[in-house]
This record gives C-alpha cells, structure tokens and sequence, in this order.
C-alpha cells in the first residue's frame, strides 16, 4: 500500500536526477525532493543503497523513484545514465551533480597518477559530461536547472586534498561557462559546501572536527538536512533571475 505524505508544491511530477544520492548530502536532496512530490532518480555506484532508498520513497511519498548504478568518473556510464532517466521519464527537470571524492594520500609527492586520475574523473569529468548532455537535452526540451555542488577547498585549498580541490575549482569554472552555453532554458549554479557531518566524517579524528569547527563563524559543522534549503532554491523558481553563481555553504569558514 502506498502511502503519500506529500503536499502540493511546485515540484509535483518534476524529475530529479542526484549523483552520490544514495547517501550524505545526496541522500538528503533526494528525500526533499521526493517529499515535495517529485520524482527521483538515485544514481550512485552502490545499486544495493540506491533500490533500496527508491523503494523507501515510493512506499513513502507514492513518487517514482529509478535508482540507476553509476560510476561517474566512467564517460559512457554517464551517457547510460542520462538516456535511462530519458527512457523512463521523458524528461529531466533538474540535475544534481553531487558525486565527490577526496581520498587522503600521505604527503604530496606521493600522490599517484592512479589517485589523480580518479579525483578528476570523479569530481569533473563526470559532471562535465552530465552536465553536456543533460543540459543539451534540456536546453532542446523545456529547460531545467543544473545544480553542481562544489567545495571550500575550491577557493581555500589546502594541502591534504590538492587535486579535489583543482577539481572543483574547476567545476566552478563550469558553472559559469554551461549557464552561457544553456541559457536562456537553462540555469546552472553551484552550492559550495564547507564540512559536513555526513558518513565520512565519521572517520574523522577528534583534533580535525575540532579543528574544522574553529574555523567557521558558526563554531559547528553542517547536517546533512542543511543543504536541502539552497537545492530547493536553485532548483524552483525562486532562483528564476539566478544563473551562473555560486552560493558558499560553509557556516561562515575564515
């Protein structure tokens, strides 16, 4: 038996494509689009998390929900990605590119090609490509909102994550050139997250949260659930005159 808990609101039958959705922050993105009555598309490498987060939000909010296993780093799974969302829905109203990584590696010289390679392929590659061909079809169709979400380090690098920070300074920079390419159809903006206390965090040691905390004007981390206000803007009409920008998400970091 289904059982909708939704209430009306501008994202009704609207289709939402989340990378990285079966957990974290996409996880959360998800959950608030499904229960503003949109449909979803759950897109992680992980088919296990995604069926069964699909099937949660079905049972929950009476949505589609396609959960789709993806690596993004992988052009051509990008490419299956997109056509699946097409094949079941017709349509894509919203992407979110979400998927990250940022693996630790000992001191810099000892970051390897293999370790370089795969934060590029994860963190800009892949949203490169979605981005095109999703935002191709949505520029041909009825338009949409691209939203990339991004990082502090983008701007504040520091040396424990160098190339996932030249990654999303560099997925910035893609935020400002497809918002020219696909406007007027389409907007494309970026939520610059700061520290988040999602699954990873968990492996944090005390001193690092610690000193993560210290550096933002709010003295805390974020929650998961806090990222959900800025997608809701992007992604509605709120954000209607706003393409091309990119809102920090970081409780203040100094």
């Amino acid at each position: 038996m289904i059982m909708t808990l939704t209430q009306h609101s501008e994202f009704d039958g609207k289709v939402v494509l989340v990378t990285g959705g079966s957990r974290g922050l996409g996880k959360a993105m998800v959950e608030a689009f499904a229960e503003r009555g949109a449909h979803v598309v759950i897109a992680s490498r992980n088919m296990d998390n995604c069926r069964q987060l699909a099937e949660e939000l079905t049972r929950r909010h009476g949505v589609k929900a396609l959960p789709v296993a993806c690596n993004v780093s992988d052009w051509a799974q990008c490419d299956t990605l997109t056509n699946a969302v097409y094949a079941e829905f017709g349509r894509l109203d919203v992407l979110v590119n979400n998927a990250g990584l940022s693996p630790l590696y000992p001191s810099l010289d000892q970051v390897s090609e293999a370790l370089f390679d795969k934060v590029i392929a994860v963190n800009l590659k892949g949203p490169f490509r979605l981005a095109a061909v999703a935002g191709t079809r949505m520029a041909e169709g009825d338009g949409g909102s691209i939203i990339n979400v991004s990082s502090i380090e983008a701007t504040r690098p520091t040396a424990d994550s160098l190339p996932y920070a030249a990654a999303k300074a560099g997925l910035n920079i893609l935020t400002e050139g497809f918002a020219g390419a696909f406007g007027p159809k389409v907007r494309v903006n970026t939520i610059q997250c700061g520290p988040f206390l999602t699954d990873i965090s968990t492996a944090w040691p005390p001193e690092l949260r610690a000193e993560l905390e210290h550096s933002t004007a709010l003295r805390r981390c974020g929650e998961p659930h806090e990222i959900v206000g800025a997608a809701l803007y992007f992604a509605g009409t709120a954000s209607a005159f706003c393409t091309g920008s990119t809102l920090r998400l970081d409780g203040g970091i100094r």
